[in-house]
């Protein structure tokens, strides 16, 4: 296979891997899935610790 044609075929690929997306485009979704997942953490944290803090009430209630 020339050059050519695997430079080609490399760059198909590549666009296919990037969803046709360009790479700018492609860094700014990447990005801002980051950021979404960033605040999905946030949430989970801000949930867990209000669990916690009802079970040990409810520990200090019981032991009360």
């Amino acid at each position: 296979m020339e050059e050519k044609e695997l430079d080609s075929k490399i760059e198909r690929m590549l666009n296919a891997a990037m969803g046709g997306l360009t790479p700018h485009q492609a860094l700014v979704k990447a990005s801002l899935e980051e950021a979404a997942k960033v605040d999905e953490r946030k949430a989970a944290a801000a949930k867990n610790r209000e669990r916690a803090l009802k079970l040990l009430a409810e520990i200090e209630k019981s032991q009360g």
